[in-house]
Order: structure tokens, then sequence, then C-alpha cells
């Protein structure tokens, strides 16, 4: 049974919320601050939990801040954070934190459903072919692992980022379009937006590259999409 942190402060919403993910078969943790989701994932339900469901308007600690902690502690369960607005600024600021999706409040619960499955599928879907260990100029890439190494020191990514990772690499020079990788990482009947494929990118470009602004390895295509390496 799937395991989820609910980090939502409305407590109508947050119980809502429980019982739709409940009655999906989810053992749920809920909190209703960003310190109190920090304290359970530190303690005993941290070793349980397997992907959170984070509104980003919380007080104390918000949403963004729970998000870059949680990735700055080495941890690697998707986050779906909650925007109460669909606003451009909210999602990047969110997605650069760390986020892996987003949905907007108020969200249905196939909805909410949905996205949670795909994040989890994204955990335990097979690495593509081929493999199973490749060395791209420094950056290794252990398929049947699903472990990447910089110079020989594990770097240690989430799982949408290693997928699109392990997209991008399984066809170095090939061009990928925007919606070719929401189709491929993401779920392929996700309805998504290019943001989420930039974001990961610029993430993911953050942790391989020596110099993120001039990369090496996930090169950008002016007009197309994005391919592999290395130069």
């Amino acid at each position: 049974m799937p395991h989820v942190l609910l980090i939502e402060d409305d407590a109508s919403v947050r119980d809502g919320m429980e019982l739709v993910l409940r009655r999906h078969a989810y053992g749920v943790d809920t909190a209703g601050t960003g310190e109190e989701a920090l304290a359970l994932l530190a303690g005993g339900a941290g070793r349980r939990v397997e992907l959170a469901v984070l509104d980003l308007m919380l007080p104390g600690i918000d949403g963004f801040e729970v998000c870059r902690r949680l990735r700055a502690s080495g941890s690697t369960i998707p986050v779906i954070m909650l925007t109460a607005r669909g606003d451009d600024l909210d999602v990047v600021r969110g997605l650069e934190a760390g986020a892996d999706d987003y949905v907007v409040k108020p969200v249905t619960a196939p909805v909410l459903e949905a996205r949670i499955r795909a994040a989890l599928r994204r955990c335990t879907a097979p690495a593509p072919a081929p493999g199973p260990y490749e060395d791209h100029a420094g950056l290794g890439i252990d398929r049947a692992g699903l472990t990447v190494t910089r110079t020989g020191t594990r770097v240690a990514l989430p799982p949408t980022e290693l997928r699109l990772l392990l997209e991008l690499s399984a066809s170095p020079g090939r061009v990928f379009t925007r919606e070719q990788l929401l189709e491929s990482v993401w779920d392929h009947n996700y309805l998504g937006d290019s943001r989420l494929v930039d974001a990961a990118v610029g993430r993911l470009r953050a942790k391989i590259e020596d110099v993120p602004a001039r990369p090496r390895y996930v090169q950008t295509v002016r007009g197309f999409g994005y391919r592999f390496g290395p130069l």
C-alpha cells in the first residue's frame, strides 16, 4: 500500500483529501505546517512515506522552503505541489525548488489520484534500453542499478530527473520535443505543460553539469527541445 504525506494547512481540505486517498487504498500521514511535515519526515514517518502532496501556501515555513529542504537533505521522494491558483511565478518557483508536478486547487479526486499514480509509476518503471552501464565522458549511468555518477561520485536524482536523464541518454544526439518528454517521462496520458520539462532539465543540469549555464550533457536545441551530448 503506497504511503503519502499530505501537507495542507486548511483542515477541511486536508480531511477531504485524506478521505479520498484512503478510499483509494493509500496510507496517509498528514501535517498542517511545514515544520510539522519536516519533523515527520525526519522521524519514523520518513521511512514509510513514498510521496508528498505539498500545499505551497503554508503558515511559517512555506511549501517552497519545505521542498528545498527536502531536496537539500538528499530526499528523492516525489513531490506534488498544490497551488491555489495557476500563477506562473508560483508554479515555476515550486518546480525550481524541486517539485515533480503540480495541481491547481480546487483539485478533483480523480485528478489528484491520477497524478499520484503517475508519480509513483515513475519511481518503479524500468529504465529504457540500452544498458546496463554507460560512461559518457565522466557521467556514468547504470541502467540496471538505476544509479548515476559524476566523475565517480554518486549523484542522487529524484525519480523524475532520473527518468528524464535515462530517456535522453538512451538516444544520444536525438532531439526530443518537450511534448515527447512529457509523454514518455511524466505519463503517456499526461495533460501537462512544458514548464515541467524545463524545470526538471534545470534541476538535472545543476547536478550533473560542470557549468549548468554551458551544459555538455543535456543540451537545448532552440525552437525544438533537448538532446543528450556529451559535447
